[in-house]
């Protein structure tokens, strides 16, 4: 694959890429650069950590990068999830890894590495001193959001900690790109500001979309992040995601009952799952309409979709029954892989662990 058909790729996958041309020149000069993302181990995943993360992984692998995928276990014990249980977020961590090998990921091209370890290690713990004496600790509290955490929240001092230590993986797993989603930029900023101080470099960001809840959005906050989470997917609000184990009749149940005004495309979650994931999957998206609002109707691309329902000949109530049977077709090798044998076991035990925020 040539330069600039790699440079596509991987636009595909962000919303915002820092910088274009340090990307270029790191493709220009290494075979193959490495990138990262990482996941807390905590509880139910959901499609945006499923499907959409399984998409972007894939393209990255097409484009001729070598990806780790940082297994966030003792990220996810200072963060108090699942309880602050080691054991519980170790179990939940192999589930996440068999979820995304059902929906498609290319897991055998990919290095998992669990943070158990790497961040015991002596070069590790000093390389996160480094970034804490170089960072002040209003600026690593305006990192919260990297956890969940709106910035006004108040945090434990392992919290604090956090973001230094995830900028010290970047440098400690030699990671040419991070490919987090945009609730990750702040550190990643740090990682790029405080890198080449203590003579490292600095990685490209590549920054994934965050899709948006199902709920109406909702944000009494200023602070772009905070903004953020409060229109994210979020465990915390099960109406507001699709989570990977739901049944067909709850995708469906939730996706009727989405915020999904008529002729509007902004902030319409319903619209983005069909441009970031059914478009992404399917070489066309049919919609089944009756004979009386002129019969069903397919779509090649995500633009004439948008541009059908901003016309208004597009109804919400067909769009969402036709963006259900896509997600549940797309869930469906899911529910099969777990339907038996030891990944059925697996499942029934994560789903028996108390899920905390």
């Amino acid at each position: 694959m040539d330069l600039e058909k790699r440079l596509r790729l991987i636009e595909q996958v962000g919303e915002e890429i820092i910088t274009l041309e340090e990307l270029r020149a790191l493709l220009e000069t290494k075979k193959k650069p490495v990138a990262y993302d990482g996941f807390e181990p905590s509880g139910r995943i959901h499609i945006a950590q499923g499907i959409l993360r399984t998409i972007n992984v894939n393209k990255m692998l097409k484009a001729g990068v070598g990806f780790k995928m940082w297994v966030a276990d003792w990220f996810a014990w200072m963060n108090n999830k699942m309880g602050g249980d080691l054991e519980k977020i170790r179990v939940t961590g192999k589930y996440f890894i068999e979820i995304w090998k059902a929906c498609g990921m290319k897991t055998g091209e990919i290095d998992f590495i669990w943070a158990k370890d790497v961040v015991t290690k002596e070069s590790h713990w000093k390389t996160t001193i480094d970034i804490a004496r170089h960072a002040t600790v209003k600026r690593i509290m305006r990192c919260s959001q990297i956890m969940g955490r709106k910035a006004s929240e108040s945090l434990s001092a392992a919290q604090i900690i956090y973001p230094c230590m995830q900028a010290a993986d970047i440098f400690h797993l030699k990671c040419d790109i991070t490919q987090l989603g945009m609730d990750q930029r702040k550190v990643n900023m740090l990682a790029r500001e405080i890198g080449p101080k203590l003579g490292f470099w600095k990685p490209v960001v590549v920054s994934h979309h965050m899709l948006l809840g199902l709920t109406k959005p909702v944000t009494t906050s200023k602070d772009p992040a905070d903004i953020l989470l409060d229109l994210k997917m979020s465990k915390s609000r099960p109406d507001s995601a699709i989570f990977m184990d739901d049944s067909k009749e709850e995708v469906e149940r939730k996706i009727a009952k989405a915020y999904c005004p008529e002729k509007q495309v902004e902030l319409n979650p319903v619209l983005e799952y069909c441009r970031y994931m059914v478009f992404e999957k399917f070489r066309e998206m049919e919609i089944e309409r009756s004979a009386k609002f002129g019969g069903s109707i397919a779509f090649s691309n995500y633009s004439e979709l948008e541009k059908a329902y901003l016309q208004g000949s597009l109804h919400p109530a067909d769009l969402k029954n036709a963006t259900a049977f896509y997600i549940n077709e797309m869930l469906q090798p899911v529910r099969k892989h777990f339907s038996k044998g030891k990944a059925k076991q697996l499942a029934e035990q994560v789903k028996g662990f108390e899920i905390t925020r």
